[in-house]
């Protein structure tokens, strides 16, 4: 394992299996400020910082003000940890948005990426 810190909000670990990954996540439980992604083996966990906590909320104003202007419809399912094995990648978004597949998924909570249509991530 190689650690890489660039930042004091953000540490970069690399050659971390895909068990270790979805096993730190069991380990760290849902209730965290920390977000994690995976892509191949490298890891990045990262504490959100308040001006990042800041653009999160104005950004995440921003797409339902334009979905309510526009007349769509849109989901929005905060945090969710995404995750596909397959692609050997995971994400937490700070918040993401259905708008164009929002009716496939309307009123789920089962969503699995496997089947189930994307989202848009912020």
């Amino acid at each position: 394992m190689v650690v890489t810190k660039q930042r004091a909000d953000r540490v970069v670990l690399h050659n971390i299996s895909w068990e270790q990954f979805e096993n730190l996540l069991l380990d760290l439980g849902d209730h965290r400020s920390a977000r994690l992604a995976y892509d191949y083996g490298t890891i990045e966990i990262m504490t959100p910082l308040p001006e990042h906590e800041y653009y999160k909320e104005v950004i995440g104003d921003l797409v339902k003000e334009l979905a309510d202007e526009l007349d769509l419809d849109y989901e929005s399912l905060g945090s969710t940890t995404w995750r596909r094995e397959s692609s050997l990648a995971g994400v937490e978004a700070d918040n993401c948005f259905y708008i164009q597949n929002e009716a496939a998924i309307r009123g789920r909570l089962d969503l699995d990426l496997n089947q189930d249509p994307p989202q848009i991530s912020l």
